[in-house]
């Protein structure tokens, strides 16, 4: 028997990641779990929700770049801390080895396995949240994390947030292949 649970959102656990942009002259990092792939078709647009209230979202609309950096398991203690804090009054940047690619005023952390840079295309304006759709322009990734050229997710060991248990969680294990395991059921 199914129970009615309301207006709950179970599509949870979703990816952790560090969002970085230039606020007043000043790289900032904010942890944010509402991150959206709008596509797997190029240009690649993802979508990131944040809070209005957000210091990093002035960067954002300011310079109309940011970046998503992707912790691994043993960055759970800085990720966390920043989404406690404010950039307002801390200055996060000191937690990490911040480098710049392709696009100006755009901060990457070092020990994020993989940095993506990113091109603001719009602002979907919710009532206590901003949307950012941005494109893709460039992604960095640590050589040690790829087999065959592709991202290993069990080297990568991102943080996964659990909003219902309110916990960072890590990738279980391989149970299928995509597109091959469901072929059992196509008729011949």
């Amino acid at each position: 028997m199914k129970e009615k649970l309301g207006v709950v959102n179970c599509l949870y656990p979703t990816l952790t990641v560090l969002v970085g942009a230039t606020v007043r002259g000043k790289p900032n990092f904010t942890t944010v779990s509402d991150v959206g792939i709008m596509t797997n078709r190029s240009p690649y647009p993802i979508s990131l929700g944040m809070t209005k209230v957000n210091h990093t979202n002035h960067g954002i609309k300011e310079n109309k770049t940011f970046s998503v950096n992707i912790p691994s398991e043993d960055l759970v203690v800085e990720t966390d801390y920043c989404g406690m804090v404010s950039g307002k009054e801390t200055d996060k940047s000191t937690l990490f080895e911040v480098f710049y690619g392709e696009l100006e005023n755009v901060p990457m952390i070092g020990e994020c396995l993989i940095n993506m840079e990113i091109r603001l295309v719009r602002i979907l304006d919710f009532t206590t949240h901003d949307v950012f759709v941005g494109e893709i322009v460039q992604t960095y990734c640590d050589n040690k994390i790829l087999s065959g050229g592709k991202v290993d997710l069990g080297k990568l060991r991102p943080l996964l947030f659990d909003r219902h248990g309110n916990k960072y969680r890590k990738i279980g294990e391989e149970i299928a292949e995509c597109y091959k395991v469901g072929k059992v059921l196509k008729k011949k």
